[in-house]
């Protein structure tokens, strides 16, 4: 007798699901070669990023769009949301006398578009990411360090291949992003026990930092490590203090940074760290510090770092501190948030920071600690390097967020499984 007909719908369903599956390892495959790409082409993680964002959220929309709407929307509605929204609403009234509106807009539609795939990154792909992810993210993140330590050693050999500049610079982005996601996707591997690729996904990141030529990248792996070890000793709020006093810190004394380092900083530890312009980051400090100084209410508008040396507020500061409004941005984005956005945005930004601290402070080990040391090793980079709205900067934040978010997922299901062993 033969067999009856899969029914049509059944047939529609399942098509739904294998196209889910689809989606789902398309975008985590995105989102864990990110690494390697940036060593390929170091402004490319925007590009990773958003079609990851897309891929997902494809695959929601055919898994359960009804769901949908509430996951994107119920983050807004909690202090930590509202806070980040009012933020960036600071930043859109700023644009009410910004000098350069076409400049701003300019780096908004950088910056806004990699904000939002990070956010719907960090919300829908959580819980969805295939098994075989992680070791794929630790697969990229071995080869980044190690192309990154071998092609620096070669003479730049890599970046002649690939007709790039012949800078070793071009390794800082790089470098920076492995930073970032190195210790959340170790923390994922170490909860599917693949630890031996977490020690490796650790070492080869380290290598490739530390063979780059970036102070920034090296002072964020020292930080992140040097917090996610106290962390794992001191007591919840005493490591959530020590984090919370940091980042109030570089908040309240970034307009006074150049001026307090032109006085602390010895010659000596400036001969040290030539390679690092130190000389040049500390009068690039002053200079915005003055700017602040001369307009601490409410800056001169987002995005207008750029051309900060035609602002207004510029021609009031001496001569000789407008010459170096020209670099570009003053390579510490709590100094770029007080320059840009003033008191007010200053302010709400250092409120974002301590509600996120509060959410770290719930999670339990040794989640919390590797969020503090993704916590330490942002604000040490934040601190002397890069403008704070580029997108490369945003993706490879979103790409960590996700990667720990995951890992808390993977925890979650593991205790269900222990708890429900049928």
């Amino acid at each position: 007798m033969p067999l009856n007909p899969m029914p049509a719908s059944a047939h529609g369903q399942t098509r739904s699901a294998r196209t889910t599956n689809r989606l789902y390892a398309a975008g985590a495959a995105l989102l864990a070669v990110l690494p390697l790409a940036m060593v390929l082409a170091n402004r490319s993680s925007p590009a990773f990023l958003g079609l990851a964002a897309l891929a997902f959220l494809a695959g929601r929309l055919f898994e359960d769009r009804r769901t949908l709407p509430s996951r994107l929307l119920a983050p807004l509605g909690t202090p930590l949301g509202l806070a980040a929204l009012a933020f960036l609403a600071w930043c859109l009234v700023s644009f009410a006398w910004t000098p350069f509106p076409s400049a701003s807009l300019r780096v908004l539609g950088e910056f806004l578009p990699t904000l939002i795939a990070a956010y719907l990154l960090t919300c829908l792909a959580p819980g969805r990411i295939p098994a075989f992810a992680p070791r794929l993210a630790a697969g990229a993140i071995v080869l980044a360090g190690l192309i990154i330590a071998v092609d620096l050693a070669s003479d730049l050999a890599l970046e002649r291949a690939l007709g790039h500049r012949m800078a070793a610079f071009v390794h800082n982005r790089p470098a920076l992003t492995l930073d970032l996601v190195a210790g959340p996707v170790a923390l994922v591997l170490w909860r599917i026990r693949a630890r031996g690729l977490a020690f490796a996904t650790l070492a080869f990141a380290a290598l490739g930092v530390l063979r780059s030529i970036s102070g920034a990248a090296q002072l964020g792996l020292l930080a992140g490590a040097g917090l996610f070890g106290l962390a794992r000793l001191l007591p919840v709020r005493a490591g959530i203090g020590l984090a919370g006093l940091g980042l109030g810190l570089a908040v309240a004394l970034a307009p006074v940074e150049g001026d307090l380092l032109a006085k602390v900083m010895p010659e000596a530890a400036h001969e040290r760290l030539v390679q690092s312009s130190s000389r040049a980051r500390v009068a690039i400090a002053r200079s915005f510090g003055a700017v602040v100084a001369a307009d601490p209410w409410r800056g001169a508008g987002f995005g207008t770092s750029a051309r900060f040396a035609e602002t207004p507020v510029a021609g009031t500061v001496a001569p000789e501190m407008r010459v170096l409004l020209g670099v570009g941005h003053p390579h510490n984005s709590f100094l770029q948030a007080w320059a840009e956005l003033g008191l007010p945005g200053a302010l709400l930004g250092a409120l974002v920071l301590l509600l996120m601290l509060g959410r770290v402070a719930a999670l339990p080990q040794p989640d919390r600690a590797a969020a503090l040391g993704l916590v330490a090793c942002a604000a040490a980079i934040a601190f002397v390097e890069h403008n704070g709205w580029a997108a490369w900067w945003t993706a490879g934040l979103g790409a960590a967020i996700t990667w720990m978010r995951e890992a808390a997922t993977l925890r979650t299901e593991t205790r269900s499984e222990m708890d429900d062993p049928a």
